[in-house]
């Protein structure tokens, strides 16, 4: 059965070469592939979980008092069933937080990025959860390093691209299904993500699966390693030679549907003004230019959020 590799990112500085083919081989043919090796450490993670499930455990009317209404959950808490996948009849069961990049308020994005707000009643829930956006977005910029070099750009083609990129890691909460002939839905449904690449660090039940040659394929992790895919905006920018692959989380055919779910992705963004037009390498005869007009990143995460109901 075909799987989804793991590859050590250490191997970007003892073999490179071998490294960035195998990685970029990975993503053409799956759009996702497992990164072990990135040091990030178990505390971190573990820390940052912790302080998450604290906050999903607050009661509604204390958690609603940081979801903002009209901001498209740019920051803050969304709550149970407000997002919907592309082109999906129902509702997502899941609610969420979404920490932001922090950057100085006379910046030229601040008007599209807003301010993070943390929540008073988790003290350490700014500093996790920060201090895991911080590691994930580092991480993030090591792999898209060895993804230039696979699409013949230099290594630090992406760097000033995604320094100021509008990225957001998502704490998310999925509770438990006590009768599952009553949801009419998986947990998430079947999407692909807005991004340049999204890495989802750990997952307290099983669920994730990807779509590769029309059969769903569960993602499973070993060790500490990180699932990294494809999200649309490098799709584009690479004219599909990555792909952002269809993927969903599954209600788990046994005891741990009764259990909640919690994942966190860490959705990488350029940043706002970067042009996604498809890079010259990326277009062959085998392989012409997919997309003729010009659109910046904020336009395409505009466009993106009002599909999925999440700005009107």
């Amino acid at each position: 059965m075909q799987h989804v590799p793991t590859l050590d990112i250490r191997r970007y500085d003892s073999d490179r070469d071998a490294f960035v083919a195998e990685l970029g081989a990975a993503y053409r043919e799956f759009g996702f592939c497992c990164i072990s090796g990135h040091g990030i450490a178990r505390e971190l993670i573990d820390g940052a979980y912790d302080a998450f499930q604290r906050f999903f455990a607050l009661p509604t009317e204390t958690k609603l008092k940081y979801h903002i209404p009209g901001s498209g959950g740019a920051r803050g808490y969304t709550p149970f069933k407000v997002e919907t996948a592309k082109g999906s009849q129902y509702a997502d069961l899941k609610e969420f937080w979404h920490i932001g990049r922090e950057i100085p308020r006379d910046s030229k994005f601040a008007d599209v990025m807003p301010p993070n707000v943390w929540p008073a009643e988790v003290p350490d829930f700014k500093r996790w959860g920060y201090g895991l956006y911080q590691a994930l977005d580092d991480l993030g910029s090591r792999v898209l390093r060895a993804l230039a070099l696979h699409i013949e750009q230099p290594e630090n083609f992406f760097e000033d691209k995604i320094d100021a990129g509008n990225s957001i890691l998502r704490p998310i909460h999925y509770p438990p299904i006590d009768d599952a002939s009553d949801i009419p839905n998986v947990r998430a449904g079947a999407h692909e993500d807005i991004n340049l690449i999204t890495l989802l660090v750990g997952a307290s039940a099983e669920g994730l699966e990807v779509l590769s040659h029309g059969q769903w394929l569960p993602i499973t992790t070993e060790g500490d390693a990180i699932v990294v895919n494809i999200g649309d905006m490098l799709q584009r920018l690479t004219n599909h030679v990555f792909p952002s692959t269809s993927h969903r989380v599954v209600n788990p055919p046994n005891e741990n549907a009764r259990k909640p779910r919690y994942s966190v992705p860490f959705f990488l963004h350029p940043n706002p003004d970067v042009v996604l037009d498809p890079l010259a390498p990326c277009i062959t005869p085998d392989n012409p230019r997919r997309y003729d007009t010009s659109i910046t990143a904020h336009e395409y995460l505009m466009q993106r959020l009002r599909e999925i109901k999440l700005i009107g």
